[in-house]
């Protein structure tokens, strides 16, 4: 008998978000139907082997695998609108990006971005980036909330 879990992994996507912080994404994230593991990271910059106390020019990042017959893509961007600022102005660590992986993504988000803008009349300072490489972050930063008993937001 097959493993459900592994025979559906090969249909599961994945979605690259800088949304400030990460830990406050990584925690509603982990708990969102269809998320299937989250991993928190840096993104978006040129330095080889970032760490959180030497970054260079990369964002806090959260890796979200998911199956797409649970929630969607579109769907992760609408909770990404949500569940940030994407119009608070921050230095690179914190900032607002969308990391795409192909021109799908690349379209949906752009369509995004640009329905955020016209339903709430403001512009976000969120960038979409292709993904050059996600580096995973120091292994006391993963599940950082659910292992230190933190609620709310960072």
């Amino acid at each position: 008998m097959k493993n459900i879990k592994n025979s559906s992994k090969d249909k599961n996507e994945t979605a690259y978000f800088g949304m400030g912080c990460f830990w406050g994404p990584d925690d509603f994230f982990s708990k969102l139907k269809g998320a299937i593991e989250t991993t928190v990271g840096y993104s978006g910059g040129d330095k080889i082997d970032p760490n959180y106390h030497d970054l260079g020019d990369h964002t806090e990042t959260i890796k979200i695998e998911f199956d797409p017959n649970i929630v969607s893509y579109k769907q992760l961007l609408g909770y990404f609108f949500k569940k940030h600022d994407p119009g608070f102005e921050t230095k690179t660590q914190y900032r607002s990006v969308i990391f795409y992986i192909n021109d799908e993504q690349k379209k949906e988000a752009q369509e995004a971005l640009i329905n955020y803008n016209k339903k709430y009349g403001k512009k976000a300072l969120t960038k979409i980036e292709k993904l050059k490489k996600f580096y995973r972050a120091e292994e006391y930063h993963q599940k950082y909330f659910q292992k230190n008993n933190v609620k709310g937001i960072c």
